[in-house]
């Protein structure tokens, strides 16, 4: 059973989020502010975390940077309409997915089914005869151990940066939409997801890319997408 943090200061909110996933088999542990939640992650292993973006304290955006300096498990944040920017800011800083106010509790549900599968599958162990090495120059990918390198030094991603890097490695030469990458990696309509796959996009290049604003692997290609470069 999966167990999942939802951190709020609207205690209403974090109740009703806490019925629905708990109806869904989910195990739910709760927190009111980013330093409350920063202290739960440290009592045990957590699978999955949803985090409101305005609290008072330690908002959601500094709670997801300072998670993401040691832990690599899904996080949604929660932000209102009329804060794309935190939005775009919580992706920044590490967040996989965002869910606006006021939202639909089975929308949310669903994000966290998505963001714990793809979590799942990316660190379980696949049984093949032959291991499934992808390379591009210096960058090598290893869907078996789930393992990315740079000229041999291992390069930590999300899920979601994981899944969208690994898209495009194998497609060498291919150039991929955002629309193309949306769907593929996130399993539903592309609308309006500009900014969250170009948040993505850029968040991999600074991982990957020795100079992110000269890259030698991740390509755009202006009006049209996005492509690994063969080389």
């Amino acid at each position: 059973m999966a167990k999942i943090l939802v951190c709020d200061d609207d205690k209403e909110i974090v109740e009703a989020i806490e019925i629905y996933l708990t109806q869904e088999g989910y195990e739910v542990l709760k927190a009111y502010d980013g330093m409350e939640a920063l202290k739960v992650l440290k009592t045990g292993e957590i699978d999955l975390l949803v985090i409101d973006v305005m609290m008072p304290g330690l908002d959601g955006i500094r709670a997801t940077l300072k998670i993401r300096e040691e832990n690599n498990m899904p996080i949604i944040i929660l932000s209102a309409k009329s804060e794309d920017a935190d939005k775009i800011l919580g992706l920044n800083v590490g967040a996989d997915d965002y869910v606006t106010k006021p939202f639909n509790p089975l929308e949310l549900v669903a994000r966290v089914k998505s963001q714990l599968r793809r979590y799942t599958q990316l660190g379980s162990t696949v049984n093949a005869e032959k291991k499934s090495v992808y390379e591009v120059g210096g960058l090598a990918i290893d869907d078996d151990l789930k393992e990315v390198t740079v000229d041999g030094e291992p390069v930590k991603l999300t899920p979601i940066e994981y899944n969208i890097l690994l898209l495009l490695v194998k497609n060498q030469g291919k150039v991929f939409s955002i629309d193309q990458i949306y769907e593929s990696i996130w399993n539903e309509d592309a609308i309006g997801v500009d900014n969250t796959v170009a948040v993505h996009i850029r968040h991999i290049r600074e991982k990957i890319e020795i100079n992110p604003k000269d890259p030698r692997y991740l390509k755009v290609v202006w009006g049209v997408g996005y492509k690994i470069e063969k080389l």
